[in-house]
């Protein structure tokens, strides 16, 4: 695609705009998704999307595989010819978040010190903002991309998007057709290392394992031997796996990440200085340092009724996070620290993905970050959790990570996903929505 010449630009034009008030308004809108079927649902924030979307002459789909959990797509751009599509993702639904910890009201959307606070500030409603903003600017403008792109606002991310991503994909794949890159959430974003700027553009992802562990014994009078005591069985598996030290491996996306660093740091990355090159980041660590190994953590522990009764039956939760090209060593492990007793459902399980970082759309990426931000570094990273990109990727569409944000040295960025306190600058909005505009010109 040829880059909008500087000329073709109007005097008011302005990709960011409205991505501040865009963004206020959707963390307004309670989209909370407790992960149960509860909640309020994503419909009032999807009617909205749809409504600025009609507003600049973009025809908008609302899609609803579940009553209430809401999608929207549109088709927007293109030239006529018959080029690949690019897909634009974002989700509308948030994590839970009480009020009572939060220095302001979690869905007030309150402007203080340079930031906007609430939840959904930078997971994801920073992104879903930056996207309508820049849209509707260009489509006022007359300056839709020559490369066909498909705008989503999925729901039910938080919950694995099966209510959501999975049900497009799998009972509306008409609304993605052609698509065969795109970006969405968590990357794009600044840490700063040794002095310098570097962009972490995500291009891999963990694999998803939830599990739910079951214990089985018999039941019977807590004052006799019950040698077959269900929680105790839990109980020792659950520690097992909670304690279990899974080993450093590198996959290519963190090599090139830890090979930058160590560029500025004057060493050469190997998987036995991995952890020391993470600690570069400051409190960005917290998240790159989990995806320099699997990790399995314990989240929920149920069993029993009374005091004096034995139950037959214990349960317990288990969040694990399996690298991409090492899914057998992490499951082969899980077993053996599992052992005979215990049996594995998988509330969800997705697979880990990676892609390279080459090809037009990685030079777009950079190239969009270098020019708002000329002094800084660009390079791959694998992220610890999950996003919609494990469905899209059903479909063969290549995804990366790519919200971008310019953020101060000293924020905790890493701390505000799903945190107290959620918030984001406005500097760094409206700098996202100029990045996205210069990409949708290269992409």
């Amino acid at each position: 695609m040829t880059a909008r010449s500087e000329g073709s630009r109007d005097e008011s034009y302005d990709p960011a705009g409205e991505v501040v008030e865009i963004c206020r308004d959707l963390i307004r809108m309670d989209t909370t998704n407790f992960g149960d079927g509860s909640g309020p649902g994503e419909r009032k924030a999807a009617e909205h999307v749809a409504a600025l979307l009609d507003e600049v002459g973009i025809e908008p789909e609302i899609f609803e595989g579940v009553a209430g959990r809401t999608n929207v797509v549109a088709r927007w751009g293109g030239d006529g010819t018959s080029r690949d599509a690019l897909l634009l993702h974002g989700h509308l639904d948030v994590v839970p978040a009480e009020a009572d910890d939060w220095q302001v009201h979690p869905f007030s959307g309150e402007i203080q010190d340079g930031y906007l606070w609430g939840r959904g500030a930078v997971d994801m409603k920073d992104f879903d903002a930056m996207m309508l903003s820049t849209v509707r600017a260009r489509q006022r403008a007359g300056q839709a991309p020559e490369r066909p792109v498909v705008l989503c606002f999925t729901a039910d991310e938080e919950a694995g998007g099966h209510q959501g991503a999975q049900q497009l994909v799998e009972l509306r794949p008409d609304l993605l057709e052609g698509c065969t890159e795109g970006i969405g959430e968590v990357g794009g974003f600044s840490a700063t290392v040794r002095g310098r700027r570097l962009y972490l553009v995500e291009a891999a992802e963990k694999g998803m394992a939830w599990m739910r562990l079951t214990a089985t014994g018999h039941a019977g009078h807590g004052s006799m031997r019950h040698p077959d005591n269900a929680v105790t069985a839990l109980t020792t598996a659950v520690a097992r796996i909670g304690a279990h030290e899974w080993p450093v491996r590198l996959t290519p996306s963190m090599k090139v990440l830890l090979a930058s660093v160590g560029e500025l740091a004057g060493v050469e990355a190997s998987p036995e200085n991995a952890e020391e090159l993470v600690e570069e980041f400051g409190s960005a660590a917290r998240m790159l340092g989990a995806v320099i190994r699997h990790t399995t953590n314990p989240t929920m522990l149920s069993a029993g009724y009374k005091v004096n009764v034995v139950p037959g039956e214990a349960t317990a939760h288990v969040d694990g996070r399996f690298l991409p090209g090492f899914e057998d060593e992490f499951f082969d492990t899980l077993a053996e620290l599992v052992g005979d007793r215990i049996t594995i459902d998988y509330v969800s399980n997705q697979r880990g993905l990676e892609t390279t970082f080459d090809g037009d759309i990685v030079d777009a990426m950079t190239s969009s970050l270098l020019e708002e931000d000329p002094d800084a570094l660009v390079a791959p990273f694998l992220m610890s959790g999950g996003t919609d990109a494990k469905h899209w990727d059903k479909l063969g569409i290549r995804c990366f990570g790519f919200s971008p944000l310019r953020l101060p040295e000293d924020l905790d960025f890493t701390a505000l996903f799903h945190g107290v306190d959620e918030r984001v600058p406005t500097d760094a909005l409206e700098f996202g929505a100029r990045v996205l505009d210069r990409f949708l010109d290269r992409a």
